[in-house]
């Protein structure tokens, strides 16, 4: 189907954004401060993508673009960095609206840090000459260990809710990389990654998630809060 990958960056936000502007949530408020620590989180993840699609270390199914491109990369995939976070982020602040306890104790917290930094270090002493892996789990490892070390109080708000989002990103990710349709939207090159997958989902492409994902937790916290510390 021409313009999959556009129907389904489009329809991740279509619901999120509505619901922005529910009078009690009023998310949409949060948007100066959303929006750019996306494009911060884009500066970053678009320069690897671009270098990561130049080598041939994944690539795009023209079968499911619209064909439009910018520094090679199709413009459904810059859309995809800001639909997929706002879609995301919107589902966590919405669960801390309703559930306001949603969050991880300390201890579970630690537990969950260590364990996946622990796997994270071990993979990477294996498989630090496959590129995805070494840049996704690498990029993982330093994100992940300052904001632990900075404020651990992050992780044990985002984690729970980042659990929840994986549900609908996997969905996506799993149309991407070929579950549901003939071919995939997305393949990679597996000499650059453990080719391991979940379904048909690369191992790496949950840490990826994490990654970008947290990235944005992170600034969006930092610049809601300087913005309430000028109010006051």
């Amino acid at each position: 189907m021409k313009n999959l990958y556009l129907y389904l960056t489009i329809g991740s936000i279509l619901i999120p954004f509505i619901f922005s502007f529910y009078p009690k949530f009023q998310f949409y408020k949060k948007w100066k401060s959303l929006f750019l620590a996306i494009f911060i989180m884009m500066a970053f993840f678009i320069s690897w993508d671009v270098i990561f699609t130049n080598n041939g270390f994944w690539g795009f199914n023209d079968q499911y673009i619209n064909g439009v491109k910018l520094l090679n990369l199709p413009i459904e995939e810059w859309l995809f960095f800001i639909c997929i976070p706002y879609a995301c982020l919107f589902t966590h602040y919405s669960l801390k609206y309703f559930f306001p306890n949603f969050t991880l104790s300390k201890k579970a917290t630690s537990v969950f840090y260590v364990t996946l930094l622990s796997v994270l270090i071990i993979t990477l002493w294996y498989h630090y000459d496959r590129w995805y892996t070494l840049v996704c789990f690498g990029y993982a490892i330093i994100l992940l260990g300052l904001v632990y070390n900075k404020n651990p109080k992050i992780l044990s708000r985002f984690l729970p809710s980042f659990f929840v989002t994986l549900i609908p990103f996997f969905i996506v990710n799993g149309v991407l990389t070929g579950s549901f349709i003939e071919n995939e939207v997305v393949w990679y090159n597996n000499a650059e990654n453990l080719n391991i997958r979940m379904f048909t989902i690369p191992v790496e492409d949950s840490i990826y998630a994490l990654g970008m994902l947290l990235t944005v937790f992170v600034l969006l916290e930092h610049f809601e809060t300087k913005k309430l510390d000028k109010k006051h």
